[in-house]
């Protein structure tokens, strides 16, 4: 009996600690100084393992630490992922990354990609030179998710840790732990176990390939600040923001979603101005609900969306013309 073929799996490299080599196997951290990062073929040769589970497609897209990755990049690479399921038949595509921006590239390839393929994105908190280092593995169950039937309709999704996160829910909690990314609220979506991928629940909210957002082609997207709440905070981050011309305002605000008096000063004249401000929280869990008299006028609502993934989802919408009378829908809907 013939065994089924290998499905065909598209992995991206660009860059972050999964691709990062030190001077020795115990130097854990100081790597980041040397800014010395493999390439994916190289990558890929040190991790021959992968070619178990699929027929593996390397695409050089940057070899960057993630810190160097933001809006230009993120429009890029869009478009690089739309050309290549133009040009190859894929069952799934992996794309390696940096932990410090991870969360953010995954939930903007969530909101914009148009392609029906299982997206992976999955990084590395040791470099691929240190002891014991989580890279390897990571990357081999990239290729499983990517390739797998199970992982299907899932919108792109992070892998770490063995644990299968929705992209919009995973967040990095912990500086050095290997165990950093979670999903605060709601958990992992399933489980890249030995024996096989195991899905116990998928997300709700609208999700690749399924989304208003069209941005292949784009330069640039609309500059959207995010200004944090701490106590004391005048409005002076909030008018420099405006002054810088941010198009859109989130506030990281004190749980559930509360500002200072003389942040909420600033954000009026904002919000007079015709920026449209969102209201997150800066505690990283939990729904922010519509509070009228301790926010500024017009406020929207992050929902659970943390600050920096709430600015990515109004910097699409402004990009798509939402007007702000449609965001909350967009924030309800996303």
């Amino acid at each position: 009996m013939s065994r089924a073929p290998l499905p065909r799996v598209a992995v991206i490299g660009t860059g972050g600690t999964i691709a990062s080599a030190g001077d020795h196997s115990l130097e854990l951290t100081e790597y980041i100084n040397h800014n010395r990062l493999y390439d994916i073929d190289t990558l890929l040769a040190r991790t021959p393992e992968v070619a178990r589970f699929a027929e593996v497609v390397p695409v050089a897209y940057a070899t960057l630490q993630s810190t160097a990755i933001g809006p230009a990049q993120w429009l890029r690479l869009n478009d690089a992922m739309h050309d290549l399921v133009g040009k190859e038949r894929l069952d799934g595509i992996v794309v390696t990354h940096g932990t410090a921006t991870l969360e953010e590239t995954a939930y903007f390839l969530n909101l914009s990609l148009h392609i029906p393929q299982t997206v992976v994105v999955v990084g590395a908190q040791r470099p691929a030179t240190g002891l014991s280092g989580d890279g390897p593995l990571n990357l081999v169950n990239a290729v499983r998710v990517a390739g797998s039937r199970s992982a299907a309709g899932l919108g792109v999704v992070v892998l770490m840790n063995d644990e299968i996160l929705s992209a919009r829910e995973a967040t990095k909690t912990s500086t050095l732990r290997l165990q950093t990314f979670r999903a605060p609220d709601f958990g992992v979506l399933g489980h890249a176990d030995p024996d096989t991928v195991a899905i116990y629940r998928r997300p709700t909210r609208q999700r690749q390939p399924d989304t208003e957002f069209f941005v292949r082609g784009m330069a640039q997207l609309p500059r959207v600040d995010v200004v944090m709440s701490y106590a004391g905070a005048d409005g002076a981050l909030v008018r420099a923001a405006a002054a810088a011309g941010a198009q859109g305002i989130v506030v990281a605000g004190f749980a559930p979603g509360l500002i200072t008096p003389d942040q909420r000063a600033a954000l009026d004249a904002c919000a007079e101005q015709g920026i449209p401000v969102v209201q997150s929280s800066r505690v990283g869990s939990g729904r922010v609900p519509r509070l009228e008299v301790a926010q500024a006028k017009g406020t929207v609502s992050a929902d659970n969306l943390t600050p920096q993934k709430a600015r990515i989802l109004l910097m699409l919408a402004l990009a798509q013309g939402v007007t702000a009378a449609e965001l909350p829908r967009i924030f309800e809907t996303y």
